[in-house]
């Protein structure tokens, strides 16, 4: 008795394309790798900010809050995921870079009344 396979003349939907993922180090978020900025040790050892995410090297990548920047610059989180000391000129660095190209998150308004 023959085994029942499915006809193969079928046409096939095609492939979807695989869209990578990627996380921060500073708040955990996960989503399309083009959503982050990349941090970037190189392989000699300089640390600089990648916003293309092609540069060679070990990256760890920052969503575009604000907080995660000022996170990323104010704790350890690039050190760990980097393995690699962040001297305090580039943590000055990542703060500027920041405030050219994040917006920064504005508070919910207490004072606004609903009728």
């Amino acid at each position: 008795m023959m085994s029942e396979r499915p006809d193969r003349s079928k046409r096939r939907r095609p492939r979807l394309k695989h869209l990578p993922v990627r996380t921060c180090v500073a708040c955990g978020a996960r989503d399309l790798k083009r959503t982050f900025v990349r941090i970037v040790r190189a392989p000699d050892g300089v640390l600089a900010i990648d916003p293309t995410g092609k540069r060679s090297g070990r990256g760890a990548y920052l969503c575009r809050r604000f907080s995660c920047w000022q996170r990323a610059a104010a704790t350890d989180v690039l050190e760990r995921a980097l393995r690699v000391p962040v001297p305090p000129e580039f943590r000055e660095e990542l703060l500027r870079w920041a405030d050219l190209h994040i917006r920064r998150e504005e508070p919910p308004a207490n004072d606004t009344v609903l009728n």
